[in-house]
């Protein structure tokens, strides 16, 4: 009986910790979802701030407590902190999480009326730091949304030739708007589009192009 009793102990014990002497089910997801959406402030794409903030207010919505989110401007040189517009880890408590998502949109609609165009688009730069962000965050999800035309111009002395490591990233191009060149030639749309994608795909990433904002609730499922 003694016998028998301890074993009983020990197989409890196992099973508190998750498996005992087994394979198991291999290593623990960490929690959380962690976005980070990049917004290009370029030229006229000003003009389209508004649909940005759609989506801002959607992932909001979408987001629960222990998420992460960051908002950043693409600009001249976007591997910087000092372009994250918002940041916000949400408190465990669900009320706290909600005054935290009021003040969160409150930055950014005063971002987007004091926003002034920038005179480069360093996407590369924006998602090197939306990947150290993400990571840093430890969450078992990391997706980066880029809301920009995907069109990269670089000033001068800015070396952006780097590989990333996207492993465990989904990356969602938003509302990929077609320059007037592209009316012209719709293989220069095409190209700067796969081009985004090797990179991606080839960092480990996962890649998608939505420019239909009712979708955007299909990212987060």
């Amino acid at each position: 009986m003694m016998h028998r009793f301890g074993l009983l102990l020990i197989a409890g014990a196992c099973l508190a910790l998750a498996g005992c002497g087994g394979s198991g089910s291999g290593e623990k997801t960490a929690p959380g979802h962690g976005v980070y959406m990049l917004i290009d402030t370029s030229g006229t794409y000003t003009e389209e701030l508004e649909k940005a903030q759609q989506i801002i207010n959607v992932t909001l919505a979408k987001l629960y407590p222990g998420d992460s989110f960051a908002v950043a401007r693409i600009d001249t040189g976007s591997f910087s902190e000092k372009d994250i517009v918002a940041k916000v880890t949400f408190d465990e408590r669900p009320s706290m999480a909600n005054h935290q998502k009021r003040l969160f949109k409150e930055e950014i609609d005063k971002f987007v009326k004091t926003v002034k165009p920038a005179k480069y688009t360093d996407i590369t730069g924006g998602i090197l730091q939306a990947t150290e962000f993400l990571n840093e965050k430890g969450t078992g999800r990391k997706t980066i949304l880029i809301f920009s035309d995907m069109k990269e111009e670089l000033e001068e002395g800015y070396n952006r030739k780097i590989a990333f490591e996207l492993k465990n990233f989904d990356v969602v191009a938003i509302n990929v708007t077609k320059l007037r060149t592209d009316n012209y030639d719709p293989h220069e749309y095409m190209s700067r589009i796969e081009t985004w994608q090797s990179r991606v795909v080839a960092g480990g990433g996962s890649w998608r192009v939505t420019n239909d904002m009712d979708q955007l609730e299909k990212i987060f499922f």
